[in-house]
């Protein structure tokens, strides 16, 4: 493969850059000088070149050198994302060693060089080898790339020591194929967004942390290295209190050739926060004027949940209209109603609160989220939202109560003739919403609506914000006209243009692309039913039951799980004639089968099996006595992007009937 001759140069310039750096040609005359002394005889007058390049091998020179520009592609630890660009994860502390890198482009190598004060494991044990234990993962997203460290055991002073090769570059412009210098660097805003998550030995994960680190310091220091160290805060409630600190090493690769002055950096950074500040400024006075007239309307608008601004992780008031934005799935998800199963099977828990006191309000950004997997409804709504717009839907996410008005949000998409769908992100259920009429008569037939929503005080998306104005904020009353400024009272789309559009402000958390599942869907589903088996097992001998299990009929169950999640996906039900066919057939004359699927969005097999034990269907399957008992047990584990799944299980037993 031939190279251009601009990147054939650039290449030379590399490697020469290289042997300089390990003072090759040094070395080189050393071994040749000593070669010569000890090797050339008296009556020789010289060496031939195949003797000096022996005495170069033999010494290790042209070994060391090949490995230092060993550029082959190496199977590293890493996360796929959806853009073309595959970010590249290392383990090395020391200089790039094997990579696929592209020698015309500018690469960042954040270095994470160990850990300290993480004082909440202060008394955490050391493990002994083989044992389970807690661990935190660190997790980077920056401009599209997304990064993921090995787990490391938790300790005060956690042992992370990973490397992460970031591509630095602009895409418009025209610049996209030149390598980046320092000052295109310096417009460069985005922040390396870290994202620190505790696993425990169950599987549960909890949100550490949540950073965003600027790295434009780097360009200012000396030969483009610097060391940071970075204080990680809490979150929710502990956001202003410390929870570790990591040690960081950033440097630019090829080194640059000029690096600007700290104060040209400084003098950047600081205009750009001014910036921010003001747009910041000028929105919150806009959505104050625009409260006050929303409320002269009529006072009961007081009570409404009409929400413009929510807070993050890190406890900062954001505008809700920043958690939306137009979100495209590449290759992992086909249709709208496959990204809202996706969206269903992460993972439901309220943000934690010590104490009572009610419900503690944590909007996560989306890496956070993703990372965790799992969140409240409003985490939910956002990215179900957010890929519903990326399909060239008009989707909002609502904000209202449900029954006893708990505080709840979903989605609403609005179709071209007028049909106003809702979108239950926490369980992937749809509703067609038809409002009924108040002034009609009483004995007039009203549609009973089936969703589960009782007011809606706002609605928004990535561009648009809408106030409930009608007399009544019932759901089922509303008519979603949102052209009517009578009945929707809208904000500025420019206002929430400039804080919330891509680039706006420097402050907003850039949305980082979906990852490819890294489960075995097959081998999880073999782990898990060989688990449930066992527990089965066990739990019959306890009985003074035995087991005899039968493969066949467990092999029969399959249809029935995957048309269960088919009918999950598309609201299609399909399958079911052939399964039912081959159970009458399977299932002898006088006996009687039973079967009890169930489903959940962990893979936790004795987790599962509890919950099993607790229904009295499944508990009679399983306790089943009788004559010539047969069990069988099915699952199967259907997986999505960021390795979130829906897990089915199914049990069975056929017996003989006996009167």
């Amino acid at each position: 493969m031939s190279l251009p001759p601009e990147k054939a140069s650039e290449l030379k310039q590399l490697i020469h850059q290289q042997l300089s750096k390990m003072d090759v040609h040094g070395r080189i005359r050393e071994i040749l000088a000593e070669t010569i002394r000890e090797e050339l005889a008296p009556d020789q007058q010289h060496l031939s070149t195949e003797d000096l390049i022996k005495a170069l091998r033999r010494r290790g020179i042209i070994d060391d050198v090949m490995k230092e520009l060993n550029f082959v592609t190496d199977s590293v630890e890493q996360e796929l994302p959806s853009s073309p660009k595959q970010p590249i994860c290392f383990d090395r502390q020391s200089t790039l060693k094997k990579t696929n890198i592209d020698p015309t482009r500018r690469y960042l190598y954040l270095q994470v060089l160990g850990g300290k004060a993480f004082l909440e494991h202060l008394q955490e044990p050391e493990p002994l080898p083989g044992q389970v234990c807690s661990t935190f993962t660190l997790c980077l997203h920056y401009r599209n790339q997304r990064f993921r460290s090995k787990p490391v055991p938790c300790a005060c002073e956690p042992d992370f020591h990973d490397g992460f090769l970031l591509e630095v570059h602009r895409e418009s412009l025209g610049d996209g194929t030149r390598m980046a210098d320092s000052t295109t660097m310096l417009s460069i805003s985005d922040p390396i967004h870290m994202v620190l998550i505790k696993t425990d030995i169950f599987g549960e994960t909890t949100l550490v942390a949540s950073y965003f680190l600027e790295w434009r310091s780097v360009l200012g220091s000396e030969n483009g290295v610097t060391s940071l160290t970075v204080e990680l805060m809490g979150v929710g409630t502990e956001s202003k209190v410390s929870v570790g600190i990591l040690n960081i090493k950033l440097e630019m690769y090829p080194p640059l050739n000029q690096t600007l002055s700290q104060e040209v950096v400084n003098t950047q950074l600081a205009l750009e926060r001014q910036k921010t500040a003001e747009k910041e400024r000028l929105f919150l006075v806009y959505a104050k004027q625009w409260w006050r007239e929303y409320l002269q309307i009529r006072p009961s608008h007081n009570s409404r949940l009409v929400k413009i601004f929510a807070q993050d992780e890190n406890g900062i008031n954001r505008p809700v209209c920043s958690y939306v934005k137009p979100l495209r799935a590449g290759r992992l998800l086909d249709t709208p109603r496959q990204a809202a199963r996706f969206v269903n099977v992460l993972g439901y828990e309220r943000a934690p609160v010590i104490g009572g006191g009610g419900k503690q309000e944590q909007w996560c950004t989306l890496l956070a989220f993703l990372c965790r997997s799992k969140g409240d409804c409003e985490d939910h709504a956002n990215l179900l939202c957010s890929l519903l717009l990326g399909y060239g839907l008009e989707a909002f996410v609502c904000v209202g109560t449900k029954a006893k008005g708990v505080p709840h949000a979903w989605v609403m998409t609005c179709g071209t003739d007028g049909t106003i769908t809702f979108w239950e992100s926490l369980t992937g259920h749809r509703y067609i919403h038809k409002p009924t009429n108040p002034d009609e008569p009483p004995v007039a037939e009203q549609p009973k609506p089936l969703y589960p929503y009782r007011t809606i005080g706002c609605v928004f998306n990535h561009q648009m914000f809408l106030g409930n104005c009608q007399p009544s904020d019932a759901v089922e009353t509303c008519v979603f006209d949102l052209n009517d400024e009578s009945k929707w009272k809208p904000m500025s789309e420019e206002a929430i243009k400039s804080v919330c559009a891509p680039g706006a402000t420097t402050s907003l958390p850039p949305f980082p692309p979906l990852c490819a599942s890294t489960i075995d869907a097959s081998v999880t589903s073999n782990d898990i039913e060989m688990q449930l088996r066992l527990l089965v097992s066990e739990h019959r001998k306890d009985l003074g039951l035995t087991t005899v299990w039968e493969d066949q009929l467990s092999y029969l169950l399959s249809p029935a799980l995957a048309s269960y999640e088919f009918e999950r996906t598309t609201s299609i039900s399909a399958g079911n004639e052939e399964f039912q066919d081959a159970i009458r057939r399977a299932v002898p004359d006088g006996h009687t089968f039973k079967g009890f699927p169930i489903h959940f969005v962990y893979r936790n097999a004795r987790r599962a099996f509890a919950t099993c034990l607790r229904s009295p269907f499944c508990e009679e399957i399983i306790c089943c006595r009788g004559d010539q008992v047969r069990l069988a047990v099915r699952v199967r584990v259907f997986t999505y992007p960021e390795s979130a799944c829906a897990v089915w299980i199914m049990f069975a037993c056929k017996y003989r009937s006996v009167l």
